[in-house]
Formats: structure tokens, C-alpha cells, sequence
């Protein structure tokens, strides 16, 4: 069960890697006026999803703990994210407060999975 836990948390990060990247390579198109949101940002936020509710399957099924309120959290600033991308991913521009929101919602994300305990 080990194995495949760790294969899901390296997929995980996959996606907030490809999120992030998203984010962070649209960051002078973003001073400029032009950021738009890219199908990896899409796809990445996706795979966070399915991999993040498989991982919390996996570790109640292993009968490790798992703290539902931090994967409430996360779980509903990933929605947010989800929700901005995808309704916004064929636009040509994003607005910069909406695009920084969701680089911004990105790197919460990932600091509540690291720093919460």
C-alpha cells in the first residue's frame, strides 16, 4: 500500500508543478496585460484533484489518520482554483487580480500542505 500511496504523492506534485509552472511562466505576460490560463494549468489543477482524493482514500483505507479539516481547506481553495481556470481558459486575457489570485491561491496550497501538521 506504500508503493502505491507514494505513487499518488508523486503525482500529486506533478500537478501543483504543472499549476505553478503555469503560473509563474505567464508572469511577465501577466505585468504586461496578456496572461491567459494554459491547458497545463487546467489539467495540472485536475490531477491534484483525482490524485488528492485518491491519497485521502488510500491513507483511510491503510488506517493511517488523516486530518479532514486541513483537506477540507485545501480541497476548497483547489475548487476555487478549478473554478477560475476553467471558466476562464479560453479567454486570451486574464485580468491581473484574477490571474494573481490564482498563482496566489496556488502557493497557499501548497504551504498548508507542508506547514500544516
Amino acid at each position: 500500500m506504500d508503493v502505491l500511496i507514494n505513487v499518488f504523492v508523486a503525482l500529486h506534485i506533478i500537478g501543483i508543478g504543472a499549476l505553478l509552472g503555469g503560473f509563474l511562466s505567464q508572469m511577465k505576460a501577466m505585468g504586461a496585460g496578456t496572461a491567459r490560463f494554459s491547458p497545463g494549468m487546467l489539467h495540472g489543477a485536475l490531477t491534484m484533484l483525482v490524485t488528492g482524493v485518491a491519497l485521502v482514500g488510500l491513507n483511510q483505507a491503510d488506517d493511517q489518520t488523516v486530518n479532514n479539516i486541513k483537506i477540507g481547506v485545501k480541497l476548497a481553495i483547489l475548487v476555487v482554483i478549478l473554478g477560475l481556470v476553467y471558466v476562464k481558459r479560453d479567454e486570451e486575457t486574464v485580468e491581473k487580480p484574477l490571474f494573481g489570485a490564482v498563482g496566489g491561491l496556488t502557493v497557499a496550497n501548497i504551504f498548508i500542505a507542508t506547514l500544516w501538521t
